[in-house]
């Protein structure tokens, strides 16, 4: 097959969908490689290395799209705005896409019913499940390992006070105290980056499970008194969508929490599905003047009622950071992670020289948004009749 790699063009994204050192394996099993010209750089992978591994280089990105049976890239299909068109029009039928499309998120609704109507087979990396045999692929813990160190760092950065205790000549200062909510794999390397940093930490989540490695890690547990037949899916190993009444209750149970928090690391994601809203405006309006909320579940919608995706903004004194791209500002560690895990993916799914598109296969079915002109992934679906009412 010919396997495409554009250069990312969503703003400050500095990642690469494939390394030198990925492109000699798919290479290796027989397939073409075409890189976009620069498409590395932002990573550190330059295009000699590439061309030293095998791959064929091109300026020309247009071409690059109508060659390709397989597109591989890091962030969903964006707007061009050199070429002023989307990238979804540079694809064409039967074409396969594996990338984080993050269909759920209803900013995202548009850009998948146009791969739909396109005939593109849209395979999102956000939906690996975590069992075992997918570990290598799974590039969403990954990703949100990085995420969660990156954010707690800008949060860091961006925050007017102290992170540890300080002793001073005129009295100590307090250490800060910030609040993770999701205890995941992005939450947990947060609750270490926030400890390492000298923070009182709390933590929540509504798997014991997640609580249980929390605590391990220092964090002092808040527990939100859900029971787990509610919380957690049938197999034990996703967060379920919280009903009305449980979601008010969490509010309640965080409200002094969030209250008391200089810093809001939000990671609380039901997987395959909209984020759900865990911080309103209301309890951003409790919290301390100068406090900062970092969003990093903002992807799939976001857990503050009032984040803007991709953009940091101040409302009500406090600073909420939407990026859309951590992972993309630790790009040598996050490309080589993201790089291993796409390319273990494709290795999966391409046998032949086919697309070994097995629908009663667990990966398979977890990660195929569409394909033959239809919308077929779940998560997507109900998100676009909760919001579009069809």
């Amino acid at each position: 097959m010919i396997i495409g790699i554009p250069k990312e063009i969503m703003k400050g994204e500095s990642r690469v969908s494939a390394t030198p050192e990925t492109v000699k394996m798919m290479i290796k099993d027989g397939h073409q490689v075409l890189v976009e010209v620069n498409a590395g750089l932002g990573s550190f992978n330059h295009d000699h290395e590439y061309e030293e591994a095998g791959a064929v280089l091109t300026s020309n990105v247009v071409e690059l799209y109508s060659k390709s049976d397989v597109i591989l890239k890091v962030k969903e299909p964006q707007f061009n705005l050199q070429l002023n068109k989307h990238e979804v029009e540079l694809m064409h039928e039967g074409q396969i896409l594996i990338t984080f499309i993050h269909p759920a998120a209803p900013s995202n609704h548009k850009m998948v019913k146009e791969l739909t109507h396109k005939g593109v087979i849209a395979l999102t990396l956000d939906g690996v499940p975590r069992i075992s045999r997918a570990q290598s692929m799974d590039a969403l813990s990954s990703m949100s390992a990085c995420a969660g160190y990156k954010g707690i760092i800008m949060a860091a950065d961006g925050l007017s006070k102290f992170i540890p205790m300080v002793g001073s000549a005129v009295g100590m200062i307090k250490p800060s105290n910030i609040l993770v909510i999701g205890a995941g794999v992005a939450g947990l390397r947060a609750i270490a980056t926030a400890k390492g940093l000298g923070s009182v930490v709390y933590a929540t989540d509504i798997r014991f499970e997640a609580l249980e490695q929390a605590k391990s890690l220092g964090a002092k547990i808040i527990d939100l008194g859900i029971p787990q037949e509610v919380a957690v899916s049938a197999d034990g190993k996703h967060a379920n969508s919280l009903s009305k009444k449980w979601l008010e209750h969490e509010k309640e149970t965080l409200m002094n929490y969030v209250k008391n928090a200089d810093i809001i690391f939000l990671s609380a994601l039901v997987f395959g599905k909209e984020a759900p809203i865990i911080i309103d405006e209301e309890m951003v309006k409790m919290m301390k003047p100068g406090s900062y909320i970092v969003d990093i579940s903002i992807d799939q919608g976001g857990n503050c009622a009032i984040t803007e995706p991709g953009l940091t903004t101040i409302k009500h004194h406090v600073t909420i950071n939407g990026v859309k791209n951590l992972p993309g500002l630790l790009a040598t560690s996050s490309t080589w992670m993201f790089s291993k895990n796409i390319y273990n993916l494709l290795k999966y799914l391409i046998k032949d020289d086919k697309l070994n598109l097995d629908l009663t296969d667990e990966i398979v079915k977890s990660i195929l948004v569409c394909h033959n002109h239809k919308l077929v992934h779940e998560g997507t679906l109900e998100a676009i009749k909760m919001h579009e009412g069809v």
